[in-house]
């Protein structure tokens, strides 16, 4: 070990590596569900920004999804292309097959309820109240599709919505979140 003091703790960003790492995990994820298809009763819940840099939806989609969108990988999708930066699927809405690329970096969160596995990403700048929302967003779109819900639900409901529909939850879910590596 050199004995350079001018690396602070501050430069060695291990919560960026961790992010960079567990968007590994998607896009492995991705690319067994591109060559492979879903096997069982594996389906993909990917949230992701509709504002950010890189993301390509339909107009109208971004019109009716103006923060946040979660798409669901499932029965219906098509031509997924998996990238080193992104993805790219068909999916359909309301029997109109549309295309989006979706880069990992407007990732928010990632679910296979099947398996009761999710990752929820950085988007708060590690303020845990709106952690704590977005997770109990997330687990609100599961539920909901688990219900027979649409197979693209708005992440932006209002709390009186989410509260409408919010369910306990069985204890065991496996969420993997960077606030677990945080220092507090």
């Amino acid at each position: 070990m050199s004995g350079n003091n001018e690396i602070s703790e501050s430069e060695l960003r291990y919560d960026h590596m961790v992010e960079k790492a567990l968007l590994n995990v998607v896009r492995e994820s991705l690319e067994y569900a591109s060559e492979n298809g879903l096997p069982g009763d594996h389906h993909f819940y990917i949230t992701f920004r509709t504002a950010q840099e890189g993301v390509t939806i339909p107009d109208h989609l971004k019109a009716r999804y103006p923060g946040e969108m979660t798409i669901i990988l499932q029965y219906q999708f098509w031509d997924l292309e998996v990238g080193k930066e992104g993805f790219s699927i068909t999916l359909s809405f309301s029997d109109v097959p549309e295309r989006m690329s979706i880069p990992y970096a407007a990732i928010v969160a990632f679910a296979d309820p099947s398996v009761r596995f999710g990752l929820q990403f950085d988007t708060t700048n590690g303020d845990s109240e709106d952690f704590d929302e977005e997770l109990e967003d997330l687990e609100d779109l599961i539920e909901d599709y688990e219900e027979g819900g649409d197979s693209v639900a708005n992440a932006d409901a209002s709390p009186s919505e989410r509260a409408a529909k919010k369910k306990q939850t069985e204890s065991g879910d496996n969420i993997v979140t960077l606030d677990t590596f945080r220092k507090k």
